[in-house]
């Protein structure tokens, strides 16, 4: 008993000494693999003032890690799904504005990896983000453990850093107070090949609440200036939700600063997605 006290102890220590998944940016490394993409940034990314919108920010994530894992080339087909992401804003990119962007791997856990971008605009557009992706067995859906020539790559650029997969955003409730609401309907042009609303298509909910919060005046937040944004992807949004073309509930509270964000289901019992914004100097 006293060995597996011990044990169960150690084992408690070691995983609260780890940073949680997509809580912190972390320099491009010296070592190891980095992949670089450009791309510019499109009419249809952008909002009615030119600035690149947060969804499509999002998209832009998930392009440039899926080119980075097309173009190693010999792993194994494997689905990835969203478990969190930050996004640091120090200036929005612009329409027609040229990109820059670099990505590496920053963590792993055994069934989850961490996955830094680094966005640099030729007009002075700076972004930076982590997302923490959860490794799925592309027959069952089920969490799968890393492969291991997965890890033999990204070891290096990671330096071996361990991550969690905690959600630490306490969701906001209809009702509560100082709590708004409005309804937001998925579209069927929202689901991706796994049969669900795209993780990007949070980052429009986002979107859609920062707009109305500014237009309230409910906070005082440049969209097209430093903020920082995060989300937390809890359950997902599948093909019978958006069918049943039922309204969702968007919940937010602006308090102090800072606009919290949750997505509820129609019968208010399921959270798919919270959120986050604030200023960065905050």
């Amino acid at each position: 008993m006293g060995n597996a006290d011990s044990g169960a102890e150690k084992s408690s220590t070691r995983r609260a000494e780890r940073e949680n998944g997509a809580s912190r940016v972390l320099p491009i490394p010296s070592l190891g693999r980095v992949f670089r993409r450009e791309r510019r940034v499109r009419l249809g990314d952008v909002d009615a003032t030119g600035r690149l919108r947060l969804d499509a920010v999002a998209r832009y994530l998930q392009d440039v890690a899926t080119d980075d894992s097309d173009d190693l080339g010999s792993l194994e087909a494997r689905a990835w799904v969203v478990r969190r992401t930050l996004i640091e804003q120090h200036q929005a990119p612009r329409n027609s504005e040229d990109l820059s962007l670099a990505t590496f791997c920053s963590g792993m856990g055994n069934r989850w990896a961490e996955r830094r971008v680094s966005m640099a605009g030729a007009a002075g557009g700076s972004v930076e983000a982590v997302t923490l992706w959860v490794h799925l067995d592309p027959v069952t859906g089920r969490p799968k453990t890393l492969p291991a020539e997965f890890v033999a790559t990204y070891t290096e650029p990671s330096g071996g850093r361990e991550v969690t997969a905690r959600q630490v955003h306490e969701p906001v409730v209809p009702g509560a107070d100082d709590v708004h609401t409005m309804p937001w309907w998925p579209r069927v042009t929202d689901l991706d090949v796994l049969n669900h609303v795209n993780n990007a298509v949070s980052w429009e909910v986002v979107e859609q609440t920062l707009e109305r919060v500014r237009a309230r005046e409910l906070i005082d937040l440049d969209p097209s200036g430093s903020l920082r944004a995060e989300v937390e992807f809890r359950d997902a949004i599948d093909h019978k939700v958006v069918i049943a073309a039922m309204p969702l509930t968007i919940a937010y509270r602006a308090l102090d600063g800072v606009l919290n964000i949750a997505l509820w289901s129609t019968d208010g019992e399921t959270v798919y997605m919270t959120a986050q914004v604030s200023s960065l100097s905050l």
